[in-house]
């Protein structure tokens, strides 16, 4: 019967249109959204919601940013993490039940509580963690009361039915993002453990809800802008802006100058599949362009137009060997030609005459 049905959700998916090719996460296949589910009148026609997110994308509309900081694992880091999105409890936190904690008492009755539930719990390994941290974020100038709305909205809509949490939004800074502290135990007895793919279930969420509110959001995996190198970790990033070498720099650097100087280069699987998916990705984009062409409509050809020339702008299909490699020739060759440059100051700004130039 298991068999059958997984027959059966195999069929589904290969009817979908291939636009859910584009920005589907490959670790694990989320439900279908929105823009996946096809036209049963229109079969194999791009939908409206299909066509508004392919707009926003190449329109290139701001991205949206949730990411696990991290988890708390004892009574004192729930403490901590407490005092530093509340800034000692300067700031003012929001629980689901829209109750506001302001100044430390309020703080400290619930870490009170979830400690207490957390010790109550005896499925809970000793470095179980008892909360999961989120952060919610959008690019500079995103408006911070729209923002802070939506996190609300998304909290409620992800996790106010099973868990507790709190959320927290800062303003300091640029980029105006909420701090949500989300309790990890469920009132059902199961444990929040998110995965990949809830991430970008989550960034969707959170898109949907600004856009909502009148922000034109998106949640686009790289991916789909032609960019295959993942970003790099806070810490190395902390190390280069101190001028210090990371480890992993020193040691990818130090591969490619051995594959340089030894003349040869080990197979890498990955670099021909992240080329076929680009590869894959730039060619839908094309067909839905040629697709919009076929309408006839003013819109349509003005939105095909818009992503032939996104397709043409993507950048280099490009790994991070890939580029070292060129950063090492662009290196060599501006060496030599300064060498060049070197000899000919040298010689007084001749070339050096050949022997069959000389005066005999």
């Amino acid at each position: 019967m298991s068999r059958r049905r997984s027959l059966r959700e195999a069929d589904l998916f290969a009817e979908l249109p291939p636009i859910s090719y584009v920005w589907q996460t490959p670790i694990r296949r989320p439900r279908p959204a929105e823009w996946d589910i096809p036209d049963s009148v229109r079969s194999g026609r791009l939908t409206p919601a299909m066509r508004a997110k392919l707009e926003r994308i190449v329109k290139r509309a701001l991205e949206v940013m949730v990411k696990i900081t991290g988890r708390t694992k004892s009574v004192e880091h729930l403490k901590s993490h407490f005092e530093y999105i509340t800034r000692n409890g300067e700031l003012a936190g929001e629980t689901e039940q829209g109750a506001l904690l302001v100044g430390r008492v309020g703080l400290k009755d619930l870490q009170s509580r979830w400690a207490d539930d957390a010790a109550l719990d005896n499925r809970r390994r000793r470095d179980g963690s008892l909360s999961v941290n989120v952060i919610l974020s959008m690019p500079a100038g995103t408006d911070a009361a729209a923002v802070k709305d939506a996190a609300r909205a998304f909290a409620i809509e992800t996790f106010g039915e099973n868990h507790d949490f709190v959320f927290v939004q800062h303003l300091e800074d640029k980029h105006p993002h909420v701090h949500l502290t989300v309790r990890s135990l469920g009132h059902d007895g199961k444990r929040l453990n998110p995965r990949k793919a809830d991430l970008q279930v989550w960034r969707e969420r959170f898109a949907g809800e600004l856009r909502l509110r009148g922000i034109a959001a998106e949640a686009s995996p790289r991916r789909t802008r032609g960019k295959v190198r993942k970003a790099d970790r806070g810490t190395i990033l902390a190390l280069r802006k101190r001028e210090i070498t990371p480890y992993v720099d020193r040691r990818a650097r130090e591969e490619v100058l051995r594959e340089a100087v030894e003349g040869k280069s080990a197979e890498r699987p990955w670099e021909k599949q992240i080329q076929s998916r680009q590869e894959g990705i730039r060619r839908r984009y094309l067909d839905y362009a040629s697709e919009l062409e076929r309408t006839g409509e003013a819109t349509d050809q003005t939105l095909a137009r818009q992503m032939r020339e996104f397709v043409r702008d993507m950048p280099t299909i490009e790994t991070r060997r890939h580029a070292l490699s060129r950063e090492l020739a662009d290196f060599v060759k501006n060496r030599q030609r300064q060498r060049g440059a070197e000899r000919k100051e040298d010689s007084g700004g001749h070339d050096k005459p050949r022997d069959g130039d000389r005066e005999k």
